[in-house]
């Protein structure tokens, strides 16, 4: 069986603060003026003991085993730490800027009067950026930085006045290696190392009050499939280039997304524009990744990488992989096997946007340019509303959620854990 082993230079000592009932749930950085090459070990042993790995000790090492698959309501608590962890490191800000989440947001009962017209707004002021913000600590999953090319939007709503914010969405540089997906597409090393390029990852897709209660979150969705989105990524990065292979940047020809919780979604799936599929289940991630390895933890993994030499830089072309080459670097520092504590991450569902009509032969150089499909945003919003809108309005429950909402009500809060 898979273990992982933390040798311990105060064996005695640790082992018995591990043993305390208490550890996992109360152990704090902020607590503790440990050395960080034994600080950092304690922090990662908490984060999987919360994952429910099974400890197993002598004096000079401890044995973490990890379970054979986390059950659904074991990531769900996982993410709460995190997402609470979070909402506490930015309690200051998060109050500052509430009122500016809530003078974005449709009152209920004005929304049920409207017609819901969606409208893609790219973030470049430091304004949309705090909006974004504000509304990212708003799920259950936590908010986290991502790392390489990025772009953040703000759905809004015309047919409201003000035009409030329907949703938000972002799309990052596509994580290098995800077997299913690579198996999928046809890569090889070498073609993926060239072309992935034109490939992104939607890591968020959301929708805020009151149109979470009428699946906005499906409507964001669809927005990310459509042409207007395709023009506004393609002339972000029109002038962008890759530092090492100085390759533009601005055709999309996929995007890809995964489920919250195990294999399926709930919001993507059956998402249908005509006949076509526009989120296509095509396998799950290798379980591989670091959701499951706290902020704090991470953050005093960066310290220690950087106080040891380690190359922690970020930069656009460095690859998206940036905090899972922190805990590695972290792991080798501390002798730890980084692959053990990688790989049993969540397993996810993956799901495939096809932009172009040839986005394989594209993706594998087998083709100059992508034929785009032509899907217009109206014309996918209409879809929605005829498919999800009108049935969701049929529900007596709903539509009391919707019209009981109030913008000044609105607030970020912890997870019950």
């Amino acid at each position: 069986m898979t273990t992982l082993t933390v040798p311990t230079q105060r064996g005695d000592d640790i082992l018995a603060r591990l043993l305390e009932p208490s550890f996992a749930s109360q152990f704090s950085i902020d607590q503790d003026n440990l050395p960080l090459e034994q600080r950092v070990p304690l922090l990662l042993v908490r984060d999987l003991l919360r994952l429910g790995w099974h400890l197993q000790s002598n004096s000079n090492a401890i044995k973490l085993v990890p379970p054979n698959t986390y059950h659904k309501e074991i990531i769900r608590k996982a993410m709460a730490y995190s997402r609470n962890e979070m909402i506490e490191l930015n309690e200051s800000w998060i109050k500052q800027h509430l009122d500016l989440a809530r003078s974005n947001l449709a009152l209920g009962s004005t929304l049920l009067k409207s017609q819901i017209h969606p409208r893609i707004e790219a973030c470049k002021t430091q304004a949309q950026h705090d909006l974004f913000r504000i509304f990212r600590y708003f799920w259950s999953s936590p908010s986290s930085d991502y790392v390489g090319r990025r772009m953040r939007l703000l759905i809004r709503d015309d047919g409201v006045k003000d035009s409030p914010i329907i949703g938000i969405a972002a799309l990052g540089s596509s994580i290098i290696h995800i077997p299913d997906r690579d198996k999928w597409i046809g890569w090889d090393t070498a073609t993926r190392s060239n072309r992935i390029i034109y490939s992104m990852d939607a890591y968020v897709i959301g929708a805020v009050p009151p149109y979470n209660y009428l699946l906005g979150g499906k409507l964001v969705s669809y927005v990310l499939a459509s042409n207007e989105l395709r023009e506004i990524f393609k002339a972000k990065y029109a002038k962008s280039e890759t530092i090492i292979k100085k390759r533009k940047a601005s055709e999309l020809a996929l995007i890809m997304t995964t489920s919250l919780y195990g294999k399926n979604s709930s919001q993507y799936n059956r998402l249908k524009y005509g006949k076509t599929l526009l989120y296509k289940p095509i396998g799950v991630t290798s379980g591989y990744g670091s959701l499951h390895i706290s902020h704090e933890t991470f953050k005093a993994m960066l310290q220690l990488a950087e106080e040891n030499g380690c190359n922690t830089s970020n930069r656009f072309g460095d690859g998206p992989n940036w905090r899972m080459r922190v805990i590695r670097a972290a792991c080798d520092v501390l002798d730890l096997n980084s692959d053990v504590i990688l790989k049993h991450s969540f397993q996810r569902g993956l799901f495939a946007v096809r932009v172009a009509r040839n986005f394989r032969a594209f993706l594998k150089g087998e083709a100059k340019t992508p034929l785009y499909r032509d899907m217009p945003l109206d014309k996918l919003v209409d879809y929605w509303d005829a498919r999800w809108l009108r049935n969701r309005k049929q529900n007596p429950f709903i539509i009391n959620k919707v019209r009981e909402f109030l913008p000044e009500n609105f607030n970020i809060e912890k997870t019950i854990t």
